[in-house]
């Protein structure tokens, strides 16, 4: 067993006739950190029996869940994770099984450097895309590391992949419903109109149209998947579910935007695992090859009744719901049509919100150490609507 979670893996260029090595295992944008070693060529054949699966930001939320949903699911696969580490990523988010074993590799780095995406890029066959900058509220108080992320660290990406198109079997870009904006036809299928309303949104709306025209130059092996509202374990408390939860437990307020009838269809983290890991492995891949999948439940319920229910299973009143003005943008509506991942992926949501709620509820409660050290992140100062200066 590895005792270290950072792989110390080497890259050599060369310049002017002599090697240049870095040690890209612990580089951040290019700057090199830590020792250099001889670099030593890995065997081409010697993954031939395992794929190698390339996932981007999976110290993160959704993708940690899904390592390790694929890594408990497929014994014979490696997996290699880059990860910057921001404020909403966590190696603790990776479990220790996971991080001590020989078929896991930790790359600290940002997608936005080529050099070391490209280096990771080459020994992957399937990859899948969640890093992201990913909160609408931090976006309107500055939206700079959206566009970088988001957008940027998307190009690097496709650029890797155009050079190795012929090596990666499936990359699967995570997109968002976020940049639908909201809906005007339900439910909102793959043809809705792209109509981002925040900052956010439209970083992630450049990158998902940005993949779209890499289909249509280069005919890489990609999909888009634009999950709806996602929800589950080790959820930043900047997300509502985990703040709601999180503040029910410390019997504080449950702060809610405007009049709280904005309605998300809400889909546990599970269920979108299960459905990328249908795209990854769906035999006939040419049915898939460049289609946009949307990945909800196809139930919306409103962030009030969100609230209501968080609070009915602590046993609070429903007086510890307080009202806010309205986050700039906001969306009032998303439903997800279903029938496209029925018909060619085969899936659906199987975890009902109340269900997948009561599970994310005994999770936090279990979990506090976990989660407390974020507590001041729970809120962003915004202004308003009203021209007021709340805590969102």
């Amino acid at each position: 067993m590895r005792k270290s979670i950072i792989v110390f893996s080497i890259f050599c260029f060369i310049f002017s006739g002599s090697f240049f090595c870095k040690n890209y295992a612990l580089a951040h944008n290019g700057q090199f950190v830590g020792k250099r070693h001889v670099a030593v060529e890995q065997d081409p054949n010697a993954l031939n029996t395992k794929k190698v699966v390339f996932l981007t930001g999976a110290a993160g939320f959704i993708g940690s869940n899904f390592l390790q949903y694929m890594f408990d699911k497929y014994e014979e696969y490696h997996f290699i994770v880059l990860d910057v580490i921001t404020y909403a990523g966590n190696i603790e988010n990776i479990p220790d099984y996971i991080r001590n074993s020989d078929r896991f590799e930790f790359f600290y780095g940002s997608v936005t450097n080529y050099q070391i995406v490209e280096m990771l890029m080459k020994r992957a066959d399937l990859v899948v895309h969640f890093a992201a900058e990913s909160h609408v509220t931090r976006s309107i108080c500055d939206d700079t590391t959206f566009f970088d992320t988001d957008v940027m660290g998307t190009r690097v990406m496709m650029t890797a992949l155009v050079k190795y198109a012929k090596k990666v079997q499936r990359f699967i870009h995570i997109s968002t419903s976020e940049v639908l904006g909201t809906a005007e036809s339900e439910p909102m299928d793959e043809d809705h109109p792209i109509n981002p309303r925040s900052p956010y949104a439209a970083a992630k709306a450049g990158a998902d149209r940005l993949v779209y025209s890499y289909f249509c130059t280069y005919d890489v092996p990609a999909v888009i998947v634009r999950p709806f509202n996602n929800y589950g374990p080790r959820q930043h408390l900047e997300k509502v579910i985990a703040r709601f939860i999180s503040s029910a437990i410390q019997k504080k307020p449950l702060t809610i935007h405007g009049d709280g009838m904005q309605e998300r269809d809400w889909l546990h983290t599970y269920d979108l695992c299960r459905a990328l890991d249908r795209i990854l492995h769906i035999e006939d891949f040419s049915k898939l090859k460049h289609q946009v999948f949307h990945i909800g439940s196809g139930v919306p319920t409103s962030i009030l009744q969100i609230a209501k229910t968080v609070l009915q299973a602590f046993d609070l009143p429903e007086e510890y719901i307080t009202f806010i003005g309205d986050r700039p943008g906001q969306v009032r509506r998303h439903i997800s049509s279903t029938k496209k991942a029925c018909d060619l992926l085969g899936w659906k949501a199987e975890i009902s919100l109340k269900e997948g709620l009561q599970h994310n509820i005994e999770w936090y409660k279990n979990n506090q150490s976990y989660w407390e050290k974020m507590s001041h992140m729970q809120y962003v100062p915004i202004y308003t609507n009203d021209a007021t200066l709340d805590l969102h």
